[in-house]
């Protein structure tokens, strides 16, 4: 019996899907003294800020799903990292921390005499919330993409522009 390649190569890319999607979502690694954000928590969920590092200790206060702001202040025990929001200092599993990146990133893949549009929403037809210039190189990286969108932090705003219209400085 002879197989196709064709064939082979699916059979080997649905296993790797199996595997994949067998996988934890895993966060971007935290860094000490570094700005981040609060992810994989569902929208209707938070992220608890607790006094000890582990899940039994009291809970000061929650984190929403999209919160910033958020700094590690000290080296991480285990999965747990000293964190301060501002308002609280307390710990948090590091899975629901992601960091942001330094604002190191340019505009890119528009007209010189056009605007990037920094939108509310991941979308074509959000409202514009400001305009970057090309080569505008102090845009920041939020830890959220969807669909070709990135989420970022530019000029004080943070909202989405498309991915490929940023590259690192």
């Amino acid at each position: 019996m002879r197989f196709h390649p064709c064939s082979l190569f699916a059979a080997f890319a649905l296993s790797l899907a199996a595997l994949w999607e067998l996988r934890p979502a895993q966060a971007d690694p935290v860094a000490q003294g570094a700005e981040h954000c609060v992810i994989n928590v569902r929208s209707d969920d938070v992220l608890n800020l607790r006094t000890q590092p582990n899940a039994q200790a009291r809970v000061l206060t929650g984190l929403r799903y999209g919160q910033c702001g958020v700094v590690v202040t000290g080296a991480c025990r285990g999965e747990w990292c000293p964190v301060d929001d501002g308002h609280y200092a307390g710990w948090a599993h590091k899975r629901y921390l992601g960091q942001v990146s330094p604002a190191r990133y340019c505009v890119t893949g528009i007209g010189r005499n056009e605007l990037l549009s920094v939108r509310a929403y991941p979308a074509h037809t959000s409202r514009i919330l400001v305009g970057l210039n090309l080569d505008q190189c102090d845009v920041a990286v939020l830890p959220y993409a969807r669909d070709g969108w990135q989420k970022v932090r530019a000029e004080g705003w943070e909202g989405w522009v498309p991915s490929r219209n940023l590259t690192w400085q």
